[in-house]
């Protein structure tokens, strides 16, 4: 709900327990007055009356205040937006108007301000449903001048600012890592200063998410005031978290790692930033992530209400020694476990024998698959399962036919080394002739033989991020992920059939962009279970289980880590999100796989509550003691817990359980004991977990 105040000029967005709000001061200057528990108009009127800071020497009383900062005037706050034009840097608007609507997904508000210099207009979009709290923001620029008038440069704009409330303290929660330890959890004190997290390398990246929370340092798992932010982007991004010199805090973001240039507007041309997106709570950091989920779920993921299947992936089992009957073996063997989906990993296209050739080449090797992929997927679907492959569209080996044919297709700098990560080259798909090319064959793929899944890799990041030829090389950056964006799409309305998994070397795309265009993501290319459950829980904090692909594999792991787990510890690792299998089933025992098709039909029973149910971090993976998480959907819930290891004399503490009733009784779908769900809250469930890597499935359902 948008309601207006204040002569026209004052704005209170209302969610479901949440609200936000914002006017124009007659100076045309855009100011934020709340963000927090749901106001009245009157409120917010009462906000805007009351006097602002002091005139300090050497300060600007804008600074941390402001919807959207701009660079020029008395601002010295780093700016949201930075554009040139004619030799004159900065912005100066006036306001236009203020309109709400709605578009047919739910209120919008609109306010468009102008600026004559530059003939620029800004429009800055807000989008709060009346079922969440999630606020959408966004922002358009649009160059109004006449043909022939000079294009405005944007040297950095910005999704969105957000300015949080005064507070003796702040606390700042974001997720940190790299290749194969993704998403760990970091928790840092706010000082004075600048907190600035991004990625340079032209992808969301392995090191950091575009997530942030901030807390007054008093939060937990459940209770306390948290504001936390996503942007939605594939590509290169920043957010920067400004605590000025007066205790106020704001945090800015976008696309982009610098403010070095992005985009060239000619005179009718606009962009579109990406949504920048933010929520306020009073029931601590689980409660954020429930209702992050919730939001994804519900407007974000393609076909969330849909659960996804239980995969086998042939990668870990053949590496690039792929072969037909080789993989019709796995298959069947896969078939027995109870898998639904089985996918063909790397190496089943040209002359891919190994990570030095064929990228580029996207059609089945002849000496491998000599008719084509589709006697495989029909063999595959004849076993009841459906049939998936691995791509990676986005990137070239030198050794390919459309290397050879197109070598001007790749970024590169004119007179430069063209450096090679994985023996390849990103492709810029920025070019619309690089895009229908990859179109064409991506196409004629899905189209050829009955595919069901792809799984989108993107195994380098950018380094030679060049374009020669282009009168403004510097939009790669933000045009190939447009272009990603534009194909992924376009796929998916011929192919509605196909789903999609995000994957970069692991965790290295995953965000509110990609998942907007995808079925699921590959969370790390490290499936340790034990490693696993700290990546997990840091990936739990935004976003939902239902999108977080973990699998089986061999013992002792491929990461080289040389630890040895069992199937029970590994199977319930993976249990935390959509279940995959990932080892060589061929060397598995007749024990093994018996106990395999056990665990799948476990998850296949608990998946709909872990899939599509509302999640609790009960304990996080700290140290070498006990964790847990709980899911709860209607009447079920699913508590998966782990040990690490136990030492002497260690007692397990009971779980508490939460989002239960406490007056209905609760029993043990396997074993048939009721718990009262009172107790279950208070008391808590005893695990009987014990010993070195140990773990165990709960499944509850109300009586």
């Amino acid at each position: 709900m948008i309601e207006t105040g204040g002569s026209g000029r004052l704005w209170v967005l209302s969610g479901r327990h949440s609200g936000y709000a914002l006017y124009v001061t007659d100076r045309d200057e855009l100011l934020h007055l709340h963000w927090g528990p749901r106001i009245a108009v009157q409120d917010a009127e009462a906000l805007a009356a009351e006097p602002g800071p002091p005139q300090r020497p050497f300060e600007s009383p804008l600074d941390g205040r402001e919807e959207y900062p701009v660079e020029g005037g008395p601002r010295f706050a780093r700016p949201a937006l930075s554009v040139h034009a004619g030799g004159v840097r900065g912005t100066e608007w006036r306001f236009s108007s203020g309109t709400v609507l709605d578009p047919g997904t739910g209120q919008e508000l609109r306010l468009r301000f102008h600026d004559p210099l530059h003939h620029l207009d800004i429009t800055l979009h807000y989008r709060m449903l009346d079922d969440g709290d999630v606020i959408e923001r966004w922002t358009t620029l649009t160059h109004t001048g006449n043909a022939g008038q000079e294009p405005v440069e944007l040297l950095r704009a910005d999704s969105a600012a957000w300015s949080l409330p005064a507070r003796d303290r702040w606390r700042l929660s974001h997720l940190h890592g790299r290749w194969a330890a993704e998403s760990r959890l970091a928790r840092t004190e706010l000082t004075p200063g600048e907190k600035v997290i991004g990625s340079r390398r032209g992808h969301t990246s392995h090191h950091h998410l575009p997530w942030i929370a901030l807390d007054g340092g008093e939060a937990t798992e459940e209770s306390g005031e948290v504001h936390s932010c996503a942007l939605a982007w594939s590509g290169a991004w920043r957010i920067a978290v400004q605590r000025l010199a007066d205790g106020a805090v704001q945090a800015v973001g976008g696309v982009g790692h610098d403010d070095a240039g992005q985009l060239l507007l000619a005179p009718g041309e606009s962009f579109t930033t990406p949504v920048f997106a933010g929520l306020w709570t009073d029931g601590g950091f689980g409660a954020a992530s429930r209702a992050w989920h919730a939001w994804q779920l519900a407007r974000v993921v393609p076909g969330a209400d849909r659960s996804r299947p239980v995969l086998y992936n042939s990668w870990e089992a053949t590496e690039f020694a792929v072969g037909e009957e080789q993989q019709r073996s796995l298959a069947r063997l896969a078939a027995t476990m109870g898998v639904e989906l089985f996918v063909v990993d790397d190496g089943w296209f040209g002359a891919r024998t190994s990570d030095r050739a064929g990228l580029g080449d996207w059609s089945a090797n002849p000496d491998r698959f000599p008719h084509g992929l589709k006697p495989l997927a029909d063999e595959v679907h004849a076993l009841g399962m459906q049939f998936g492959i691995w791509v990676e569209p986005e990137m070239v080996n030198p050794d390919s036919d459309l290397y050879r044919a197109h070598p001007d297709w790749v970024q590169h700098h004119p007179g430069r080394a063209r450096a090679e990560f994985r023996n390849q080259l990103v492709l810029n798909l920025a070019r619309p002739e690089v895009r229908e090319y990859l179109w064409e064959r991506l196409d004629t793929l899905l189209g050829g033989a009955p595919i069901d899944y792809v799984k989108w890799d993107f195994n380098r990041s950018f380094s030679d991020a060049g374009w020669p030829g282009d009168a403004y090389p510097r939009r790669l950056w933000i045009d190939h992920v447009r272009g990603l964006y534009e194909l992924l799409e376009r796929l998916r309305a011929a192919h509605p059939q196909v789903a999609f998994e995000s994957c970069s070397g692991g965790g290295g795309r995953i965000d509110l962009g990609v998942l907007g265009r995808t079925d699921q993501v590959w969370t790390s290319d490290n499936t340790d279970p034990l490693d696993r459950l700290a990546i997990q829980h840091g990936f739990s904090q935004l976003h939902p289980a239902r999108v977080m692909a973990a699998w089986v594999t061999d013992s002792p792991n491929a990461m080289g880590n040389a630890r040895v787990s069992s199937l029970r510890f590994r199977f319930i690792s993976a249990m935390a999100g959509v279940l995959g299998v990932g080892g060589d089933l061929t060397r598995w025992s007749e024990a093994e796989l018996a106990e395999a098709r056990d665990w799948v039909a476990l998850y296949k029973r608990v998946r709909p509550v872990v899939q599509h149910g509302e999640l609790y971090r009960l304990r996080p993976p700290e140290g070498d003691g006990l964790s847990a998480v709980q899911y709860v959907r209607g009447e079920e819930t699913v508590v998966l817990a782990w040990i690490q290891a136990q030492h002497y004399g260690d007692a397990q503490l009971p779980l508490r359980l939460r989002g239960l009733d406490p007056a209905a009784g609760y029993r043990d779908l396997e074993t048939g004991e009721v718990h009262r769900g009172a107790l279950l809250a208070h008391r808590g469930l005893r695990t009987g977990l014990g010993g070195d890597l140990d773990a165990a499935v709960f499944h509850l359902r109300r009586n």
